[in-house]
């Protein structure tokens, strides 16, 4: 039983770096410790506790880690300082030196966050073991070890949930850390997941995305699998719609395809990592596929959904990748009926298998391709969102600042926005039926022209 007295009327500060599931996974620890008593330091006021959920997907990465805890424990003089998260578990005792840092916790003890806070914070710990103890009794830990599931299903600052509902991959691509950061691919039951989704729904939620490591893997743990899930879900009663964060292209079934098509909930938006449209760097990083196979892919999704929006990961200047072989990527992506390109530029991440490939793109070549694919990615998403000017959507709605534009998402994620003088509170989390204008003065978004008010 954990003794909360200890926190009641604390202040806490969180910082996040990363993906959609690290966002999920503070946001659900910020609740527990709410429940706890604790509140949320608003800006200006010094926190009492600091917790930084950490990300390792680039040496970028690991450097705004290093620079937003060093910050915190400025900002905070006295507060206790819990580093979790990829860059925790990479590097444990790198970040147990920094001075300030009370606790850290990788990806096997995350789960038990709360535990583990207050055992250190009420002394049952020493606080050098709170800082090193803790690292060597909790980090020494192998990636087939890394086995705990932390459950999340948090409301994000806008409209949307998200439910985690896979951690871990088994993919090992030569660039990457994640396996040796999160684990094997693992999973809670589908049961456990559409009781969160019910319980979101009777808090009002509208909107809920699936987030995971590699949520199309769903199942390795109990023997379930992902096209299972999403059956399940789509008929929890109160989410009016459905979203899949990323699926990897050998992992989306044709049944999967068809059934988003005509299911009731589930939008038609999909993410898709490609990350590179060359076979032979495909076959230097291990992907599972070939440019053959996310072809079809593709073509299947809009075959089934034409309106579907598909955005597309892909990363430039990894090492192999030669001028033929991104000239081939850029070319394929070019051929491709998707919507948006998310461009990542390649970081050499130490223990990776890609450290062995020969050939080296420099600092400045990886701008060039970066800039050509970006102005790439933005050809596309205008083109795409010009198809619908003028035409009639639903759109479910986000809280603005008083004052300000109202933004929202139609069910194929083109993002809309609503003059301050047409914008009204009551709209907050409601789907709302509109007339698509033009775009607005910065071209993210498309314009209402009118809207249907029941």
């Amino acid at each position: 039983m954990i003794d909360t007295s200890a926190f009641q009327g604390k202040k806490a500060a969180y910082f996040t770096l990363g993906c959609k599931l690290n966002f999920s996974e503070t946001s659900t620890f910020g609740k527990m410790l709410q429940d706890m008593g604790v509140c949320t330091a608003k800006k200006g006021e010094k926190a009492d506790l600091c917790l930084i959920n950490t990300c390792s997907v680039t040496e970028v990465a690991d450097h705004k880690c290093r620079q937003a805890i060093h910050r915190l424990v400025r900002n905070n003089p006295g507060a206790f300082v819990v580093v979790t998260g990829c860059y925790a578990q990479l590097e444990a005792e790198a970040v147990s030196a920094i001075d300030g840092v009370d606790l850290v916790l990788g990806s096997n003890e995350k789960a038990n966050l709360i535990q583990y806070l207050s055992e250190a914070w009420s002394g049952r710990l020493s606080a050098d073991d709170a800082a090193v103890g803790c690292l060597h009794r909790f980090h020494k830990v192998k990636t087939k070890d890394i086995k705990t599931f932390a459950p999340s299903c948090s409301r994000g600052n806008r409209t949307r949930y998200f439910l985690k509902v896979q951690d871990g991959c088994d993919y090992f691509c030569t660039y990457c850390t994640i396996p040796y950061a999160r684990g094997f691919s693992r999973n809670p039951t589908i049961a456990s997941l559409v009781a969160q989704a019910e319980e979101a729904a009777q808090a009002g939620g509208r909107e809920i995305v699936l987030t995971g490591v590699n949520i199309g893997d769903f199942g390795k743990t109990t023997g379930e699998t992902f096209f299972e899930l999403v059956k399940a879900l789509d008929g929890v009663q109160g989410i009016g719609r459905f979203r899949i964060s990323s699926l990897e292209p050998d992992l989306i079934s044709d049944e999967l395809i068809d059934y988003c098509a005509s299911s009731r909930a589930f939008m038609p938006h999909f993410h898709i990592p490609l990350q590179s449209g060359s076979d032979t760097v495909l076959r230097l990083m291990h992907r599972h596929y070939d440019t053959a196979l996310f072809a079809d892919k593709i073509a299947k999704i809009k075959s089934s959904m034409p309106d579907a929006f598909i955005g597309v990961d892909v990363m430039v200047g990894c090492r192999g990748e030669t001028p033929e072989c991104f000239d081939e990527t850029y070319s394929f992506l070019k051929s491709l009926d998707v919507t948006q390109l998310h461009v990542f530029p390649y970081s050499e991440r130490p223990g990776t298998s890609a450290l062995s490939i020969p050939y080296i793109v420099d600092a400045a070549e990886k701008k060039r391709r970066s800039k050509l694919l970006l102005d790439l990615s933005e050809e596309k998403t205008r083109a795409f969102y010009s198809r619908y000017i003028g035409c009639e959507a639903d759109v479910l709605f986000e809280k603005a600042p008083r004052g300000k534009a109202m933004h929202g998402f139609t069910d194929n994620y083109i993002r809309v926005e609503l003059s301050p003088a047409d914008a009204k509170p009551e709209y907050d989390n409601t789907i709302v039926r509109v007339r698509l204008g033009d775009f607005s003065i910065d071209k993210t978004s498309l314009k209402v022209e009118r809207l249907w008010i029941e």
